[in-house]
């Protein structure tokens, strides 16, 4: 069975810089009525930048949501009618000072549906060429290279705790050892 959300009625409630967020009255299957907070976002992109010798590019920096300093894999939001590759290329160059020869697109997936629309497009990226970092002026980033398979370690360990960023390596293993089989 399909259980199906009617919105009866949509009321925004917050419109910032990278997000608005709405209240949304609906009908449930059941007839009856219910509330859903939305927070709404453009969508993002998402790189594993890998070096031909198996190390992954991180950035690390402060997230204010967490109180802490979190590793990374680059990433950034989509601009008003910006391709996700065109975004994958600038926000590497950006956040890492690297560029790739090679840009896949691997998949889009939601990041938490519960409550937000964000979509995410991850890319991985090879042929990796160092470069300059130019992060914006509100970016305080060190840029960090970790073997994947040190970075698999991290992720059993807890020691990598973002949703992308463990999506994203073990995407990358997988792909990469797919392409050793061949």
């Amino acid at each position: 069975m399909i259980y199906e959300e009617k919105t009866m009625k949509s009321e925004k409630i917050y419109e910032g810089k990278i997000l608005t967020v709405k209240v949304d009255t609906v009908e449930l299957p059941d007839k009856k009525y219910s509330k859903r907070e939305i927070v709404e976002l453009s969508g993002a992109v998402a790189i594993v930048p890998i070096t031909d010798n198996g190390d992954i590019i991180f950035v690390k920096q402060f997230r204010k949501a967490t109180e802490s300093v979190i590793l990374e894999i680059p990433a950034g939001k989509l601009e008003i009618n910006e391709e996700p590759l065109d975004c994958a290329l600038r926000e590497l160059k950006e956040e890492t000072g690297y560029s790739a020869e090679n840009m896949e697109y691997l998949f889009k997936y939601y990041t938490s549906p519960g409550f937000t629309n964000e979509v995410m497009h991850l890319f991985l990226a090879t042929g990796i060429i160092y470069g300059e970092a130019t992060p914006e002026d509100d970016e305080y980033i060190d840029v960090v290279r970790i073997n994947i398979n040190e970075a698999l370690e991290m992720i059993k360990n807890g020691e990598i705790k973002d949703g992308k960023t463990i999506i994203g390596i073990l995407m990358a293993y997988e792909k990469l050892k797919f392409n050793e089989k061949e």
